[in-house]
């Protein structure tokens, strides 16, 4: 079976992406600063159309006064939104974070779970914020599509679907499995920093020869 207009087949492209992405990338990482799972489940849904950088900036000062679930869930809302204030959609995540973290202590004794079953009975949790916890806190297999994910699939022809539930399936089944927390992040990082949606940097980019959108992309 060959990837969609590309002589390469699904195999070969894969295996290639994944060298391409370790020259780039040999230990991807998450830009989320965290110490335990509970940490990065809050930092990923406050990272919702937020910048990383801010919101490890919040939660320094919020892990602190907030150190367990239990302390989010009893605390009143309105001090969880002052406390979040600098963040996009504050109040909105304040609301989340408070409901999350009383499903978390109710119904997972505050432990956060190492299942997408579990992690996404969790109000706030989708497959996405369930596989970077997945991926980043339990060094499990998964598959991580965020906006730069879909992106650089698309442009790779990996996909050509926009729903990211479908580009995570197709992922799983292009990818070998041992690669998947592996190219969650460095997908991730790609995106961010060399296949950028504006002007992406590929004059730097060790997909270039493989990347059948190269002539399409505003440079």
């Amino acid at each position: 079976m060959k990837a969609q207009d590309n002589s390469l087949s699904f195999k070969e492209l894969a295996e290639k992406i994944v060298e391409g992405l370790k020259k780039h990338f040999p230990q991807p990482w998450s830009d989320l600063n965290f110490e335990n799972p509970y940490q990065l489940l809050v930092a990923t849904i406050l990272a919702a159309q937020a910048n990383d950088k801010k919101v490890n900036e919040v939660t320094k000062e919020f892990f602190k006064k907030y150190p367990t679930p239990e302390d989010v869930a009893k605390a009143p809302l309105e001090q969880i939104e002052q406390d979040i204030r600098q963040i996009n959609f504050y109040r909105r995540k304040a609301k989340i974070l408070k409901e999350c973290c009383r499903v978390l202590v109710e119904k997972f004794g505050g432990k956060v779970p190492d299942n997408i079953e579990d992690l996404t009975k969790l109000p706030g949790v989708g497959r996405k914020t369930a596989n970077v916890i997945l991926v980043n806190a339990f060094k499990k297999p998964a598959v991580v599509v965020d906006t730069h994910v879909k992106r650089v699939s698309q442009r790779l022809n990996l996909t050509d679907k926009n729903d990211p539930d479908k580009i995570e399936q197709d992922l799983m089944r292009i990818f070998k499995k041992e690669d998947w927390a592996f190219i969650s992040n460095a997908l991730v990082l790609f995106g961010r920093y060399v296949c950028k949606a504006k002007k992406p940097l590929c004059h730097e980019c060790h997909l270039y020869e493989i990347c059948k959108s190269k002539d399409k992309i505003e440079r």
